[in-house]
This record gives C-alpha cells, structure tokens and sequence, in this order.
C-alpha cells in the first residue's frame, strides 16, 4: 500500500527592505498584480495599456529612494522566486498633505502565490513597522467589488470606515473604499 505523497512546505518567505535594484520586478509584479486582481474592475484598455508604463514606473521608483520621502517599500521573496510580493506605507495623504494616520499605499503578491503567505508575511511586517514609527493607525483603499482584497484586510484587522471615493479610469469611474486598523498590537492577518 502507498502513502499519499505529503505536499511539501512553502519555502520560508523573507521581507526585507525593498532596494534600488528592486525596482523594476515590482514594477512588473504591480502589473502582474493589477492584472489579476482588477481583471472586470476596470477597463480591459487599462490593463492591456500598462506594459508601455513599466519602465516610467521603473524610472518613478528608483528616483524615490535619492527623493528622501517619507515612503516605506519592503519586498517578500522566496529561495528560487526572487520577489513575490511587495508592500509600501507613509503617511496618510488627504488633500495633498500628510496627516497623523498611516496609510497602506499597495499591497501585491505574485498573483499565482496568493494564498501561500507572502500576503500575510507582508501585512505583519508593515503593521508592526507602522506601529514602531508611532502611527496611531493605517487606512487602506481598496476597490469595492475586490472582494478577495477586503476578505485578506478584514482577517488582518481592518474594517470599512464608510468612506467612499472613485477614481477614473479610461473614462470609467471605479468606487474605493476605505478600510482603517487601530495599531497596537498586531494581529495576525
């Protein structure tokens, strides 16, 4: 008699800061990721149009980090993946001007490993960063239909705070929502 195989473990996910020489596979992992997670959010043209803004995207990036902002990146990578997911986080912005609050800016994963960890990994690693620099709290947008998106932040503490905006997109209005997370003790996403 045989013995189902065992399903071996994920390798271990890293999250370190992310570097100059990171820019550009998050920039290609950010399309990957608006690609899969957007697909019927918003226009198809859109997200068809991105390749062509990769290497502005590469280009805004790598200026960020001789920028001096206040901006924080970390990547997740995995032995024989490199990165797979990247978050960001400063302060909250409204109005052009930063605020108290914190804000989550992005989150993405390597959209054939969501569900692996590196999410979670990432989340952990950004609140309890954002904690340690004082943020009383971490506000988030999110679509409204993503309902993968708002299922990850709700298991990770967040909640809707009933805050609404839109933004256009190829002529079409996509509705956000805003979620918000006391910061304290972190828990587990």
């Amino acid at each position: 008699m045989t013995t189902p195989a065992t399903p071996a473990p994920e390798p271990a996910t890293r999250v370190r800061d992310m570097t100059v020489d990171d820019c550009e596979a998050v920039s290609r992992l950010r399309v990957r990721g608006w690609r899969a997670a957007y697909a019927g959010l918003v226009p198809q043209s859109y997200l068809d149009g991105m390749d062509l803004a990769v290497a502005e995207d590469v280009e805004r990036r790598r200026a960020s980090f001789t920028g001096g902002l206040t901006i924080v990146n970390v990547v997740a990578e995995r032995p024989g993946h490199g990165v797979i997911g990247w978050a960001c986080y400063g302060p909250y912005r409204e109005n052009g001007r930063p605020l108290a609050r914190g804000e989550l800016y992005a989150l993405y994963v390597a959209p054939e490993l969501i569900g692996t960890g590196a999410g979670r990994a990432l989340m952990a690693e950004v609140l309890t960063r954002a904690a340690a620099e004082g943020f009383p709290d971490l506000a988030l947008w999110v679509l409204r239909e993503n309902a993968p998106a708002r299922r990850f932040y709700e298991r990770a503490g967040f909640r809707p705070d009933g805050a609404e905006e839109s933004f256009e997109t190829d002529g079409v209005l996509v509705p956000e929502v805003r979620y918000v997370r006391a910061l304290g003790v972190p828990s587990a996403p």
